[in-house]
């Protein structure tokens, strides 16, 4: 069974987090939150999430993949953690997945993982990274090697499908999203 380490941070997007948490546990991958300390987390918008551990409790080598929810203030929190920057760099000695999502993508490029990467994130998010060979894209999911970036709320389930794929096949995706009935969109809605 693949196993993910998802950090949360204070002010982090709970559509993200809660999103790939719920997607990630239906495809039966072993999901471990972790807080940046023992405390409950006050995401964005005032959900309270409760981290199955604490940061310093973990270590690369129980992972398959690291993914790290977006959102402000909680990319800046991630991204001022030395913890987390020496959690991704393990991940991406031993060639393991690394994910991010949002505003998070730039903890990926501070730690120095995004060189010469095709790479998405929130708007404005990555611009002032001056990062040799890292191209921004305006895509909803980006896989370039064994990093994978995407854009914002409204592509954390296709991100968690995307990463579901990734860790357990086309197979195990389908059968997550089939009885999620995601409708195509077609610029009609039904108000009565």
């Amino acid at each position: 069974m693949a196993s993910v380490l998802i950090p949360l941070a204070q002010g982090c997007e709970e559509l993200e987090a809660v999103t790939i948490i719920d997607l990630l546990r239906r495809a039966e991958i072993n999901v471990v939150t972790a807080g940046l300390d023992e405390n409950n987390i006050k995401a964005s918008r005032g959900v309270v999430l409760v981290p199955d551990v604490e940061l310093s409790n973990v270590s690369a080598q129980s992972f398959d993949m690291i993914i790290l929810p977006g959102g402000l203030p909680g990319a800046d929190f991630l991204n001022d953690d030395c913890r987390i920057h020496r959690l991704l760099c393990e991940m991406n000695e031993q060639r393991k997945w690394v994910a991010a999502i949002c505003a998070a993508p730039k903890v990926l490029a501070s730690a120095g993982l995004l060189e010469n990467k095709k790479v998405t994130s929130y708007p404005g998010s990555l611009e002032d990274y001056d990062v040799s060979g890292m191209v921004i894209t305006n895509a909803s999911v980006v896989v370039d090697g064994h990093i994978v970036t995407s854009r914002g709320p409204g592509t954390a389930m296709d991100f968690a499908l995307t990463l579901i794929e990734l860790l357990c096949g086309e197979e195990k995706r389908k059968a997550v999203e089939k009885p999620l009935l995601r409708p195509e969109y077609s610029g009609e809605n039904q108000i009565n």
